[in-house]
């Protein structure tokens, strides 16, 4: 028979000694896994204390993927324990800022926009030497 976990159970699993995660109603202590996992232990860390089904699918996991959660499954969340709407708070980052500050439109326009000028300045240059 699987084991049923309370939602207020798994809020205390949620550090690199005792990580467990919530995907698709079933929970897995991917304690052991951490330091193996190819994205880092950061990831798995920030999907703690919620349902990481959106975080784990959105990624876009292999089936190898998939089929290693099985031996990392420990049981199923007790659906009634389950806060209706719950605001997410995740663990405090322990890699530094970059530091990167302001709109993040102005950013993204800034992105496309510094490639494109750079484009055109290399033609012009290119342009202006060949007529010499």
């Amino acid at each position: 028979m699987t084991k049923l976990h309370a939602f207020n159970d798994l809020l205390e699993h949620n550090n690199k000694d005792d990580c467990w995660l919530l995907i698709s109603g079933k929970v897995y202590d991917v304690t052991s896994f951490l330091d193996d996992h190819p994205g880092g232990d950061e990831v798995l860390l920030t999907a703690t204390g919620k349902d990481a089904t959106d975080d784990f699918e959105d990624v876009g996991h292999s089936d190898d993927a998939r089929e290693m959660l099985k031996k990392y499954f420990i049981g199923e969340i007790d659906s009634s324990t389950i806060p209706a709407e719950r605001k997410h708070t995740p663990p405090p980052s322990t890699t530094p800022s970059t530091g990167v500050q302001g709109s993040g439109n102005s950013w993204k326009i800034l992105q496309f926009l510094l490639p494109l000028l750079i484009l055109v300045a290399a033609l012009a240059f290119r342009s202006f030497y060949q007529k010499e």
